[in-house]
């Protein structure tokens, strides 16, 4: 890249002399020869009179059809002198004071190099924002349009990339300038998108065709799942601004199938193709490759969720208060007028410092004199002044707390709920269990909290993508045999490590970037293998499971093969080990529609394998 942000050491000190852009390239030649009148002429002058800057082109590929969709020019100095690398020029050009002259100086070489080279496709060209208002402000888009033409290139093949964005002081200015360039029919993009100085608002302003997203969200994209994460946010909002993508720094397969995977349009890297003299017109067998796949790519969000789910919905009491100086009569009669209240928050101000017991404040009420003594005094003497607190948004490890902990004061007295600091109302012990209950359905329907392997609903949304695409997939269903007997003996902490054993087994024989594996709940597994050779992989699994399981066992029991326990009639018999049953079907991309039917041809398939007892079992379609 030309001109990365951060070039520009401080703008305002460059003196930027008057861009000498003419009607032609000779325009360009006469500002820049001005330079060897200068005395004490730099390195950097001496390339610049000598007009010796080149481009490269790095391509810009269609990730839908694995075509070049454009180039990017990239400038570079004298071969094997010290300025030939974009860094050593940057560092000249800021030391020298040369900015605007040298970005002038590399908009020309670009412009008269693509035009004499009369090749297809796009050109992408770098400018920084501050070049691009003074060029246009002082010559109009007119002489820009005049210029690119002069060369032979068609205005609507230019995208003019601007650099250097987050300097931007006024971004009114920037959008009038940039209304003039696509007036000329020359499009925008943005640059290095979400490198932490690039503005959302900008964005939004500009409107530009393409925004080009900052590599450090694409590289390993295929490990991080909040990186995958924040691409999909970008995709909303590109949607929103109709926005074309641009994923940069792409090095790997792995990272290219999930870029593909996630709907990016274009994408840019040294695996799609390295900067070049001469752009290319087709694309690299092992780039062509990738994008050729049929197989889907295993989203890294989905490989390992997180098991905390997110109590945001809480129902809430919207309960009066009272003050540290309300009376004991006053409390009494704001229960009258509230039977079904459990407790009142006691506040000040906003925040809540304390919350009163109903059952016990009117148990010392009604006693005998008490009105008479005590009716006229603070009622802060029946305070707990330890209440629980719970932000609206918390997790759900806040409030099983309550329920764990060793003072049950909480479940009878509830809890405050507050927003940032401020009381919005209560909640009941009731609430309480019906709340946590209902978020930890929810949260393992996403990930399930033993195993933290993807539940049914990433499941479902994985089967979905492999039917979108026609994918040819198998689906393999896991059960384990006899697992309820061995945990009702050995307790479920043993039953529990079982599961895990199995979970751990099943994740070996998945290939991370073909494979998905998730946890439907119980002892259930769910397969969805793309790998050609599932077969071989299913019945590793059975072996490795039904001779590790063994170890799970006491001595009594592996010495007589199995263990004596009550069936699902209350009738004691004897169990053999705890074994495996695979139930598969190979799903042919295209018959089906909705990942229900999948999964419900895989279920009659597990119940085929449980009954056959042949570990695998593949039913057919």
């Amino acid at each position: 890249m030309v001109h990365p942000s951060g070039f520009f050491e401080d703008m305002s000190a460059h003196r930027a002399p008057k861009p000498a852009f003419g009607l032609s390239v000779d325009g360009w030649t006469v500002r820049v020869a001005a330079l060897s009148s200068m005395e004490g002429q730099g390195p950097l002058q001496k390339v610049l009179h000598e007009a010796s800057l080149y481009p490269v082109y790095q391509p810009i590929v269609n990730l839908g059809d694995a075509t070049v969709h454009a180039h990017e020019a990239l400038i570079r100095g004298p071969r094997g002198s010290p300025l030939h690398t974009p860094d050593a020029l940057l560092r000249a050009a800021a030391h020298e004071g040369l900015g605007f002259a040298f970005e002038y100086a590399c908009l020309a070489a670009t412009l008269r190099s693509w035009g004499q080279m009369d090749v297809p496709g796009r050109l992408f060209v770098n400018i920084s924002a501050a070049v691009l208002k003074q060029l246009i402000t002082s010559q109009g888009a007119d002489a820009l349009l005049k210029l690119i033409g002069d060369l032979g290139i068609l205005s609507r093949m230019l995208v003019l990339e601007i650099t250097e964005h987050e300097r931007v002081d006024d971004m009114d200015s920037l959008a009038d300038v940039v209304a003039q360039v696509r007036s000329a029919g020359v499009s925008l993009a943005l640059d290095d998108f979400g490198d932490g100085r690039s503005s959302l608002r900008l964005w939004s302003q500009l409107k530009p065709e393409v925004v080009k997203i900052d590599k450090y969200f694409t590289k390993d994209i295929s490990q991080h799942g909040d990186k995958l994460k924040t691409i999909q946010a970008l995709l909303q909002i590109a949607d929103i601004f109709d926005t074309s993508l641009v994923a940069e720094g792409i090095e790997t397969k792995e990272d290219l199938r999930v870029l593909r995977d996630l709907g990016i349009s274009y994408g840019q890297g040294y695996f799609l193709g390295h900067p070049n003299p001469e752009p290319v017109q087709y694309l690299g067998t092992d780039a062509k490759r990738v994008l050729g796949e049929r197989q889907i790519v295993v989203f890294p969000e989905l490989s390992r969720a997180t098991p905390n789910g997110q109590l945001r919905n809480i129902a809430l009491i919207d309960a009066p208060t009272v003050s540290a100086d309300t009376s004991n009569d006053e409390l009494a009669a704001c229960f009258a007028e509230w039977p079904s209240l459990h407790a009142v928050a006691v506040l000040d101000r906003e925040q809540p410092v304390a919350l009163i017991n109903r059952a016990q404040f009117m148990n010392e009420y009604s006693k005998l004199y008490y009105r008479e003594v005590w009716g006229r005094k603070p009622c802060v003497a029946h305070a707990n002044f330890q209440p629980r607190l719970i932000e609206r948004d918390h997790s759900v490890d806040d409030l099983v707390g309550i329920l764990t902990s060793e003072d049950q004061r909480y479940l009878s007295d509830g809890f405050i709920v507050t927003e940032n600091g401020r009381y919005v109302g209560l909640g009941t012990g009731n609430q309480l269990v019906r709340s946590v209950t209902e978020t930890r359905i929810e949260a393992a329907r996403h990930a399930n909290p033993l195993t933290f392997l993807p539940g049914n609903i990433p499941i479902s949304q994985h089967m979905d993508r492999l039917i979108k695409k026609k994918v040819r997939f198998a689906a393999c269903y896991a059960d384990l045999n006899n697992f309820k007997p061995f945990n009702d003996y050995y307790g479920y902490w043993r039953g529990d490590e079982m599961i895990r054993l199995l979970a751990r087994l099943a994740m070996e024989q998945c290939d991370p970037q073909r494979d998905f594996l998730g946890h439907v709940g119980g002892d259930d597994f769910m397969l969805l293998f793309q790998s050609p050779d599932w077969r071989t992989r299913s019945e590793n699994l059975v072996q490795a499971f039904n001779t590790q399981a063994v170890g799970l066992f006491d001595e009594a029991a592996k010495a007589a093969g199995g263990i004596e326990a009550e069936d699902r009639h209350g009738l004691l018999r004897f169990f053999p080990f705890t074994t495996v049953s695979v139930g598969a079907v190979v799903i042919d991309g295209g018959r089906f529609a909705r990942a229900e039917e999948v999964a419900n041809l895989a279920a009659l398939a597990k119940h085929d394998a449980k009954r056959a007892g042949t570990g695998l079992f593949e039913r057919a379609v």
